[in-house]
């Protein structure tokens, strides 16, 4: 069982954290509990937000807990549900935290900057950044997580562990637009910059030591994600 269901707007856990808490965490119990009544392995979708703002980076899996959203929150206690459940029901799973996942299919408006910027551009709107857009982030393209899933299903790696999931190499949102710009063609586009939102982590990026320790990984080079993405949208 693969669990990625889950609100996944961090602006928007702020102002309905009731919300997030009760759809994220309580449907994570049931899918667990269903998982280690019938043997079934499970693979839950955590969220780098689990970490909130970096004691260090690149950040390990034993990296201090501390999210800074609701958010962040659910996707923890979602994260304890799973392990109570493995100590108490016998479940099998593995906890993958993910990074900042993007690609084709995304929704601009609850799922990341860079489909923003990408539907942004192709209006020829300017790109909204938040803050001074010094902030990095840790890209991976939605393939290679499909590709990791895959490969911890086929090799069985349901080993109660917890693995980061990203590339390991960080880019600013500022670096990102001029990119997406650049893969587009339009590098002229206006820039604006607004206000920091609440809830926001300043900079991450992970360490994938752990994970590369299990399974091979070829993470894709963002400029040609990006262009996969692209040529998903204007298909």
């Amino acid at each position: 069982m693969i669990h990625a269901a889950a609100y996944v707007s961090v602006p928007e856990s702020m102002s309905k954290p009731l919300d997030y808490l009760e759809n994220n965490v309580i449907s994570t119990a049931r899918i667990a509990h269903e998982c280690g009544k019938v043997g079934a392995g499970l693979i839950y979708l955590s969220s780098a937000a689990v970490y909130g703002n970096p004691v260090k980076l690149p950040i390990p899996e034993d990296h201090p807990i501390n999210p800074q959203s609701p958010y962040g929150l659910s996707k923890y206690l979602g994260e304890l549900v799973i392990r109570h459940f493995g100590e108490v029901y016998g479940l099998r799973y593995v906890i993958l935290r993910l990074f900042n996942v993007y690609g084709p299919g995304q929704n601009p408006a609850y799922a990341g900057v860079i489909a923003s910027f990408i539907e942004r551009a192709l209006r020829n709107e300017p790109l909204v950044i938040y803050g001074d857009g010094e902030q990095t982030r840790d890209f991976i393209y939605v393939g290679d997580v499909a590709e990791i899933v895959l490969r911890i299903i086929e090799g069985g790696l349901f080993d109660n562990n917890t693995y980061n999931v990203g590339t390991g190499r960080p880019t600013t949102i500022n670096e990102l637009a001029r990119i997406v710009m650049e893969v587009l063609g339009k590098k002229n586009l206006k820039v604006i910059h607004e206000r920091e939102r609440p809830g926001d982590v300043r900079h991450s990026y992970a360490y994938v030591g752990r994970l590369r320790s299990r399974i091979i990984m070829n993470p894709t080079p963002l400029d040609v994600g990006l262009r996969k993405t692209l040529n998903e949208i204007i298909a």
